[in-house]
């Protein structure tokens, strides 16, 4: 299945990053994509920006990128649009396939989780579909695929568990930037120069972590020369697994609001 029609019903910073790298790369074309927004909001030259849904015929695909919590909403205005159209993609965090399923019925269903470096064609997107055909799936991968990493689960319960590490571990990292950077101003180092080496520090240890045939800890270990400072340093972060239990903490707080949005969009 070809797709290259597309409606947005939302378009936010994530889903606003999606279309800047589909139309960036060359996989959708601005003119093929309508954009329906509350508020106009700053897109790709060429898309189509309204209040509403185009008149006309359906387009290959639609993708919901508002709020969870306006799904009925949603329903009310544009579910018989969405019902003509062959598949329907959300990336809407929260809300299961059983729950889109029975507001949308109609369209193959595929859940998306990514996450902003999509917007750089680094990013993660991780996607579900219990019931859609192969030929659906196979359209939502090509599409996905200039976003970065494509991951497919066929469970969703582990859906939102990778969506939890891959969607909000963005922020969490950017959080570890700023806190080394803070770190290093602690040292007297000036906070702008502290923010520069935090940034770049980060970026080339990720490029090095991408390319090399060992594991992060390993590589840590590498790193980290017998009595020197580095391993004085890891031996703070190693101390009862606190860096693990801290990170697993987090992912567990926002694992458990996910799971509450799920039940709030059953009712």
């Amino acid at each position: 299945m070809a797709l290259q029609r597309l409606w947005l019903i939302g378009c936010g910073n994530m889903a606003g990053a999606m279309l800047s790298r589909w139309i960036d790369s060359g996989r959708i074309a601005a003119g093929a994509v309508d954009v329906v927004n509350r508020n106009d909001r700053a897109l790709p030259g060429g898309v189509r920006q309204a209040r509403t849904l185009p008149d006309g015929p359906p387009p290959d695909a639609i993708m919901l990128g508002m709020k969870p919590q306006q799904i009925d909403e949603i329903v009310a205005q544009y579910g018989d649009a969405i019902a003509r159209a062959p598949m329907l993609i959300s990336i809407l965090a929260g809300v299961e396939e059983a729950t889109l399923a029975e507001r949308f019925p109609g369209p193959a269903i595929v859940r998306a989780m990514p996450n902003l470096p999509v917007a750089l064609g680094k990013g993660v997107v991780v996607l579900h579909a219990r019931a859609a055909p192969p030929p659906v799936k196979e359209s939502v991968a090509a599409l996905m695929a200039p976003l970065g990493l494509v991951e497919w689960t066929d469970d969703e319960a582990s859906y939102g568990a990778l969506g939890t590490l891959e969607g909000c571990g963005p922020a969490f990292l950017f959080r570890f930037i700023d806190a080394l950077a803070k770190g290093g101003e602690a040292l007297g180092i000036p906070g702008d120069q502290a923010a520069r080496l935090a940034l770049a520090t980060v970026e080339g240890a990720a490029a090095m972590a991408t390319g090399a045939d060992a594991t992060p800890a390993t590589l840590a270990d590498r790193v980290a020369s017998p009595g020197g400072s580095t391993r004085e340093g890891l031996n703070v972060l190693d101390r009862d697994e606190a860096l693990v239990m801290l990170l697993t903490e987090t992912l567990a707080a926002a694992r458990k609001r996910g799971e509450e949005m799920a039940a709030e969009a059953r009712r």
